[in-house]
């Protein structure tokens, strides 16, 4: 197995993990990013804001906002903003759940034809309150964009919707172009970073979207800096590989606030560069390994990967 660089540039800060409320190290110079400020930007914000609705990139604190917003990318969040879990890597508020809003499809379908976008991430809280987890709600926002910007792709990234028997077939009937559910770290790791979920689970979560609709794209994600080992990281992509996932993502944990969990490690750019040729190596048709990657991060021109490298491995079987 390739073995990864990560000491560079990259120190360990293991007594940092008994006290949540002591801040995490200064950020290297490869995660500083600058200030949004572009017009894009404000014309961005200034239409979610026209139309209640509510993006993950402000709610999560996204260190890619300036950049996304600039070229009028955003990721929206429906089903409220507050979430019924409290994983320990989130900054999205914890608590009582939002009413649904009944417009809230219609207004996103609005944003996305008004914006012009060419693919379009759709992702939420966790609702465990709900019988569905929400999935009716993702349904009707998937029509809703379809029938307002036909030309749209669309990708969603679900909650686990665990024990929530027939939501994920709800979600994936509706026809997505990406089905995105995001594994955030190593199995290890869940009890302490995401003690709501269940890793196992949230793997078949991926495994089963391919057996309602095979030609559908598959993707999931992780953070490191959390506490987890190289040689986990090449098994969660293993078990990615074995449902058949198509697209993994890769990037650097930042502690939102000093409450949430701290970071373990800032990983350099070069053991990013070998996490992708290793999943590469595993059979991902498409891998992003960067400091800054998250989930959404050039998710329209990772689609136009996607289908060219997925016609690439048709024409080579």
């Amino acid at each position: 197995m390739p073995q990864l660089n990560t000491s560079k540039g990259a120190a360990r800060h293991p007594e940092k993990r008994k006290n949540p409320d002591r801040p995490q190290p200064p950020r290297p110079e490869w995660l500083r990013v600058k200030a949004p400020v572009s017009a894009a930007y404000i014309e961005t914000r200034s239409l979610m804001r026209d139309l209640n609705l509510v993006t993950v990139c402000e709610e999560a604190a996204c260190p890619n906002i300036g950049e996304c917003w600039a070229q009028k990318h955003a990721t929206i969040m429906i089903l409220g903003s507050v979430c019924t879990r409290a994983c320990a890597f989130c900054n999205v508020a914890t608590g009582r759940p939002d009413f649904l809003d009944p417009h809230e499809p219609e207004n996103v379908g609005k944003a996305v034809a008004k914006l012009g976008l060419r693919h379009v991430v759709i992702t939420s809280v966790d609702r465990d309150d709900l019988d569905d987890g929400g999935a009716e709600h993702f349904a009707k926002t998937i029509l809703a964009i379809q029938q307002l910007s036909s030309s749209t792709t669309i990708e969603v990234l679900t909650p686990d919707f665990l024990r929530k028997d027939g939501a994920l077939e709800i979600v994936v009937k509706a026809r997505p172009d990406v089905f995105n559910h995001n594994m955030e770290t190593v199995p290890r790791l869940y009890p302490r970073i995401r003690p709501g979920a269940r890793y196992f689970h949230s793997l078949s979560i991926l495994q089963k979207v391919k057996g309602i609709d095979p030609t559908m794209f598959t993707k999931s994600g992780i953070m490191v800096g959390l506490g987890e080992t190289d040689d986990e990281v090449c098994q969660l992509m293993d078990d990615l590989r074995s449902a058949d996932v198509d697209f993994m993502t890769i990037g650097q944990y930042l502690q939102p606030t000093p409450k949430h969990a701290v970071v373990d490690r800032f990983v350099d750019p070069d053991s990013f560069a070998q996490y992708a040729k290793i999943g590469f190596g595993k059979g991902f048709l498409l891998m992003s390994a960067t400091p800054l990657t998250r989930s959404s991060y050039h998710a329209d021109a990772d689609f136009a990967a996607l289908q060219t490298a997925r016609n690439v491995a048709l024409r080579e079987a």
